[in-house]
């Protein structure tokens, strides 16, 4: 099968993937030498008449709901046009922070519009990776030959329009999805020209079987781990240890830069952290670290990890309390609509294909078809799909239900947005205006 990156971004109405929008989606897709293929792709989603964006997002990209309603496509035919034109079999999707971000909005998006949330990163030859993990390692572990951004007080920032800036990469308009497109293909280019055997090997470990090679539980040994998680002291670096099993086959690791006899009990994060083997972690073997002071780099020495190591394995009980611990920590607030429910389960077999029948459906067939579906999560979300998407389907009945779950949702979101709309009114009156009209339309 042919392989191809597909460099994207997003842009969206707010930072939470499970009750805010996509407004903007830009990709390019390249060859696997990072030459371009096709045109670039630059598009706006509309925003749905139950969501409000938040006014310091609009801020920042200055995408207004306006400007999504005129130029945009509804979600519905920007999830049927991206499944059929951009994730295509083959497709490594890869971005800037997309694991944490936009590949969950992306899955959310899928979920609320009857699409399988998670198809578009693995099946059919499809995969994933995620360049800001590689960009850190890479300062931690190989930084000769690379620029290096600081803030003005001196620390480290792996922000791109830094990084970009550093190394003489154009990128005219930071915060703009098609613009940080190229800032990403031109930063993985440059990491693999002065870096080439580290970026190889992080390209194969974005597959999580090749992450349990190296980190599992099985056969335990120290490993090489970056994660914003981390202090940004030594660059987000240290040596961990697989400690127990987490959630979702994750694996609970410990950092080897501490003395767990000296720690505070109460006090294990992020000493000890979920590591999550789909999401393309940036570890890599100890043996890096004997290539160009690759210890002092990271600020520790082999015989303070071992002497950590030991100690933490003469503690066995603690394995078994941070098991129970991360077991019973809830992973995410409680859903209060369905579209927000993505994670509470997976579905059957059978609501598979009436799901299918959902999205397939044109307005005619919405209007007639009422499927009894096995999870409850379903015939909510189809509701509000209906009435985002079609509300011409909607019977006087439904329309009625709409209404009253579109006008509680405004009526949660509106303390925040207002709040923030009299914070934008006073750096920026167009915006805060626009966005004042938005308000008044959906009431």
């Amino acid at each position: 099968m042919n392989q191809s990156f597909f460099f994207y971004d997003l842009e969206t109405s707010g930072l939470n993937p499970r009750a805010d929008r996509i407004m903007q989606f830009a990709g390019q897709r390249t060859d696997m030498n990072l030459g371009p293929i096709g045109e670039p792709v630059n598009i706006l989603v509309k925003i749905s008449d139950d969501a409000l964006p938040s006014p310091s997002a609009v801020f920042v990209t200055g995408i207004t709901p306006q400007m999504t309603l005129m130029d945009g496509m509804s979600e519905a035919e920007f999830c049927r046009y991206v499944s059929e034109e951009i994730f295509t079999p083959g497709t490594i999707a890869v971005g800037y922070n997309t694991v944490r971000f936009d590949d969950e909005f992306m899955r959310a998006t899928f979920w609320r519009n009857f699409y399988d949330p998670y198809e578009f990163e693995w099946k059919d030859g499809r995969s994933r990776w995620d360049l800001l993990d590689v960009v850190r390692i890479t300062r931690a572990l190989r930084p000769e030959g690379i620029a290096w951004p600081v803030t003005e007080e001196g620390r480290s920032t792996n922000r791109l329009e830094l990084l970009t800036a550093a190394n003489g990469i154009s990128h005219e308009h930071a915060h703009d999805a098609l613009s940080d497109v190229y800032a990403t293909i031109a930063v993985a280019k440059l990491i693999r020209k002065k870096q080439p055997e580290l970026f190889s090997f992080l390209f194969r470990m974005r597959d999580k079987k090749e992450v349990a090679a190296l980190v599992n539980l099985e056969n335990k040994k120290p490993f090489v781990y970056v994660s914003g998680r981390y202090s940004g002291e030594f660059e987000k670096a240290t040596v961990a240890f697989p400690l127990t099993a987490g959630r979702n086959r994750n694996i609970l690791v410990f950092d080897l830069r501490y003395n767990l006899e000296e720690l505070d009990p109460e006090k294990t994060f992020p000493v000890v952290k979920e590591l999550c083997l789909n999401k393309c972690p940036a570890v890599a073997p100890l043996g890096v670290l004997e290539k160009g002071d690759g210890w002092k780099k990271i600020g520790l020495s082999r015989e303070v990890a071992q002497r950590n190591l030991e100690i933490l394995l003469s503690h066995p009980k603690f394995a078994e309390r941070m098991r129970s611990e991360y077991e019973n920590r809830p992973e995410f607030p409680e859903a209060l609509e369905p579209e927000m429910a993505i994670y509470d389960g997976f579905l059957t077999d059978t609501d598979r294909v009436k799901v299918a029948a959902v999205r397939n459906a044109d307005l005619r067939g919405l209007a007639d078809f009422c499927p009894e579906f096995i999870d409850e999560r379903l015939s909510g979300l189809l509701l509000h799909y209906k009435g985002r998407n079609f509300p011409e389907s909607l019977s006087e009945t439904e329309t009625a239900q709409y209404e009253k779950y579109r006008q509680a949702r405004i009526e949660r979101q509106a303390p925040k947005f207002l709040e923030e709309l009299a914070a934008l009114a006073e750096k920026d009156d167009f915006l805060a205006e626009e966005l004042k009209l938005y308000f008044e339309s959906l009431l």
